[in-house]
């Protein structure tokens, strides 16, 4: 008569089966649950960039961080809304007066927007603007104020710089 330790092997000699899971078998069962919870997250959330509030944020900051560049390297940048508002673009005024677009910067770089998504120039030291303006951060850093206008499907904020080179964002009534 064979002889054997309880609960590990059968009279003919085969395993039993335990009851229970693996660590291994928890931890595939969360890392899939994330997975497919993230992915519902970002298919509930949507495209990041059409959230308006988040793209005036994104551009205060370029329009910002242009500025202190302007002064801290002593050249002339401007900021243009991109052909027919869906983005925004800056440029480098050379020393014969031409703009060239600006390019490896990740901050600076040009900005498309989301669908549904436009920017307008406002004004420029009170005035109203043309649509394809490129308008001036001086290196001296005593800019004109100047503002941008961010329209969605529902709102509309407005991107105010003051002279000295603050942006403010403010929501338009309504």
């Amino acid at each position: 008569m064979p002889t054997s330790v309880p609960g590990i092997c059968n009279r003919r000699g085969h395993r039993r089966a335990r009851g229970g899971f693996t660590l291994v078998e928890v931890l595939v069962t969360i890392v899939v649950i994330a997975i497919g919870t993230s992915i519902a997250v970002v298919a509930w959330r949507g495209d990041p960039r059409a959230d308006p509030d988040r793209e005036a944020r994104r551009f205060a900051g370029a329009l910002e961080f242009a500025a202190a560049r302007a002064q801290a390297r002593h050249e002339t940048l401007g900021v243009q809304a991109t052909e027919g508002g869906h983005g925004w673009r800056f440029w480098r005024r050379g020393d014969d007066g031409a703009w060239t677009p600006l390019a490896r910067d990740a901050v600076l770089d040009a900005h498309a927007l989301a669908t549904g998504l436009t920017l307008a120039p406002l004004a420029w030291a009170g005035q109203p603007v043309a649509a394809d303006a490129v308008l001036p951060l001086r290196a001296s850093g005593r800019n004109e104020p100047f503002a941008f206008v961010l329209r969605g499907d529902a709102t509309a904020l407005t991107i105010a710089v003051d002279p000295l080179n603050r942006a403010t964002i403010l929501r338009e009534a309504g």
